[in-house]
């Protein structure tokens, strides 16, 4: 199986100009340190002066939203990379400047390592994006830049590193009632660890102790929340995933309830590596109360990535004239300088092993 991107040009030199890679599983996912085996494919009608064939590996996060600020709307917007490797597979040779291919179909095969360290997986909303690409970058005698790209989904390995990550979480409130009736409610929530893997049963242990004159409605709520951040600003969009409603507790009683909460297989997995965006879970446990505020509590959930698992290629509209940002010159973040020497000579059609940035 493999992914391309297709750039066909009619009636002009170079008739065709394309990026592919080969699938490693039926679920085109990569992760750290995997290698991405592809191939840059140059057709043309007649022999054709090249000055340049760059491959360019390339991942980045962008972010953009507006708001209104009376009569006048804001636009926060940043970017942040991962990496940005290029390797010349043409590149200027002669004294003018070019290099001459025949007429034909011309095949440069290419070895990509994916950097193996803390890179965020892909994601996409219609307020930030995360993209993993593989690019080509073809230039020829008449100084025109033709481009083909083609994405991959990319799932981060998971950070043992994270404080608590393997240990049970918990939270207590309580709340006394002055109006309407008298007495005092407590609520104590634990589970097991907060860490959970795709597709994993999260176990939630709740503790309700109503010492009031009313009734309370529990309801477990797992939700995500994603966040934005640009220009010292943040902005969130949360979202239900699943809720559940439990049974009332009566009136100077007490209840112990003990919950599985299915981790959607397909849900993607926690993002708190990047700066710009964030992708967050939470399990809320609400007592709704009547006649008076509810009581809340909330303890983190990360889910972790279980490789292999399939997951729906995001359908990326990610070039930066999609956000209608004034001046595009500022999207530019500087590159990385690439760890691999660049080839001075015409290739030979071999492959090239490009190396990811040791930093």
């Amino acid at each position: 199986m493999l992914f391309v991107q297709v750039i066909s040009l009619r009636n002009m030199t170079v008739k065709h100009f394309s990026i592919e890679y080969d699938a490693v599983n039926s679920e085109n996912t990569f992760t750290n340190g995997d290698t991405i085996n592809g191939r840059i494919i140059v057709e043309v009608s007649k022999q054709t002066k090249i000055q340049s064939l760059v491959f360019i590996a390339q991942a980045k996060a962008r972010v953009c939203w507006r708001e209104d600020h009376g009569n006048q709307q804001h636009i926060y917007w940043a970017e942040e990379e991962y990496y940005n490797i290029q390797e010349h597979i043409v590149r200027e040779s002669r004294q003018d400047g070019t290099e001459v291919i025949d007429r034909g179909r011309h095949i440069f095969p290419f070895v990509f390592q994916i950097p193996d360290r803390n890179i965020p997986s892909s994601f996409n909303s219609p307020t930030g994006k995360i993209v993993h690409k593989v690019k080509a970058e073809l230039k020829h005698s008449l100084k025109l830049m033709k481009s083909a790209k083609a994405y991959f989904l990319f799932t981060s390995k998971t950070d043992m590193n994270i404080s608590g990550l393997m240990e049970p979480q918990q939270d207590s409130k309580d709340k006394t009632i002055k109006v309407f009736g008298s007495g005092t409610i407590s609520m104590h929530v634990r589970t097991q660890r907060m860490g959970f893997s795709q597709g994993e049963a999260l176990q939630v242990t709740v503790d309700i102790l109503n010492h009031s004159s009313r009734s309370v409605k529990p309801r477990i709520t797992l939700y995500e929340k994603q966040s934005f951040i640009a220009q010292r600003t943040r902005t969130v969009r949360p979202n239900v995933i699943q809720k559940e409603k439990l049974a009332s507790v009566a009136s100077s009683s007490r209840e112990t309830v003990t919950r599985l909460i299915s981790i959607p297989a397909d849900l993607p997995p926690s993002i708190l590596n990047s700066s710009i965006i964030k992708l967050e879970y939470r399990l809320k446990v609400h007592l709704n109360i009547k006649c008076a505020s509810d009581l809340e509590v909330k303890v983190p959930v990360v889910v972790l990535p279980t490789l292999g698992v399939p997951r729906q290629p995001p359908p990326y509209s990610f070039e930066p004239e999609a956000y209608e940002i004034p001046n595009q010159e500022d999207w530019s973040a500087t590159p990385q300088q690439a760890a691999f020497q660049p080839v001075d000579s015409p290739p030979s059609y071999k492959t090239y092993t490009l190396y990811p940035h040791p930093y």
